[in-house]
């Protein structure tokens, strides 16, 4: 049986890599890797490919950047063409970037059945794009792979069968289980050196412990596109937090341009405690995450990482699509939004708190197994 999967951006790296792998223990399936190229430079997608043992794709459709109906109008029209080529049994899409749902459509207008990992998942805000990718996708997909009981429940709300619902964990943590030795095993200090923003602010490196320093990671749009609210932000964390301990900013490009745009990187790297670090690899995010006393981000697969590591996480954002993390459902992350005032009291909390790793069902490093598995037992019907 011939599968398709798909990848996009970064954030689908770390869910596909586990998957190649647990297909091999079936010979029935034949899998191909298509890549989007959604993140298309070293930084963002070669070296996750490295790191994570990924093979070098089967078919890479080069879209490169633009609007988001750029991005899905040329994926789409790309894609079409590798299905008719390849006319695969299944696609299997992860996710929620815009690659997602431009094959998700694509694959069930040309009839073939589609399998979403990481499906289920519901911000319900549809001021967010990857809520409208997560529900259309859903709305068309034949599998839909799960990572927890509240997913599984929003699907049953919006009527989708329940022969179609399989709950089988969250695929990243298998990719986190499987690296973490390695990257704990990376200096810290020096991974901060090797990776400055700004090369000539080494002298300047506060020296770097575990559980001596925060985190923080900005790029939804939320935080970043509004001028006032990211300079409010970067405001706090350069004259506030870091000032109390290290804060080890990787700047995602789209927040280093809107920093460059605004003016304030220069006032940014001149703040004592505040580092700047270029985009990171996986195993130097992971590296920092395992020692940070309080991540601050508006990521979503950092909130999944923090649970299960124990780092108390301040969400900056008003709502997620992961409420699993969330303290109130037994997880280590709070809402924080971008207010400063309840950032402020959110910190003082958080770094007073003991790392307490919590591990919701199935999110036991064996997702993929599962995954193949069930489309293993599709292959049969075939």
């Amino acid at each position: 049986m011939k599968i398709i999967n798909v990848v996009g951006a970064r954030p689908n790296f770390m869910k596909i890599a586990p998957l190649l792998r647990a297909y091999q223990a079936h010979p029935g399936l034949e899998p191909l890797l298509v890549h989007t190229g959604q993140h298309y430079d070293r930084d963002m997608s070669d070296r996750f490919f490295d790191e994570l043992g990924i093979p070098p794709p089967d078919m890479h459709l080069g879209i490169g950047s633009g609007t988001h109906a750029e991005q899905v109008g040329r994926t789409m029209i790309e894609f079409e063409k590798v299905v008719r080529e390849h006319r695969p049994d299944w696609v299997v899409v992860v996710g929620d970037v815009n690659a997602t749902c431009a094959c998700a459509i694509t694959a069930k207008k040309e009839r073939v059945k589609l399998a979403h990992v990481e499906a289920g998942l519901r911000s319900f805000d549809m001021t967010m794009p990857e809520e409208i990718n997560r529900l259309v996708t859903d709305r068309l997909s034949d599998l839909l792979f799960t990572p927890d009981a509240i997913a599984d429940a929003n699907l049953r709300r919006e009527g989708v069968p329940e022969d179609r619902i399989k709950q089988v964990g969250n695929i990243m943590i298998d990719t986190l289980i499987r690296h973490r030795a390695r990257a704990a095993a990376l200096d810290l200090h020096a991974l901060a050196a090797s990776n400055l923003a700004d090369p000539a602010g080494a002298g300047q490196l506060p020296r770097l412990q575990d559980g001596g320093y925060t985190v923080l990671t900005l790029h939804r749009p939320s935080n970043v596109d509004d001028g006032a609210v990211l300079q409010r932000l970067a405001e706090f964390f350069a004259l506030e937090v870091a000032r109390d301990m290290p804060v080890l900013w990787p700047l995602h490009p789209r927040t280093r341009k809107r920093l460059d745009d605004l003016g304030l990187a220069a006032q940014l790297r001149e703040a004592p405690g505040l580092v700047l670090l270029n985009p990171l690899g996986y195993l130097e995010m992971l590296r920092l995450n395992l020692g940070a006393r309080v991540m601050f981000t508006d990521s979503g697969g950092l909130q999944e990482e923090c649970c299960v590591l124990g780092t108390p996480c301040l969400t900056l954002r008003a709502n997620t699509e992961r409420p699993i993390t969330l303290v109130e459902h037994g997880g280590l992350s709070v809402l924080v939004g971008n207010d400063v005032a309840r950032i402020r009291g959110a910190y003082h909390d958080a770094r007073g708190m003991a790392r307490k790793p919590v591990q919701p069902p199935l999110w036991d490093g064996h997702t993929a197994e599962r995954i193949a598995a069930a489309l293993q037992g599709e292959a049969q019907n075939y």
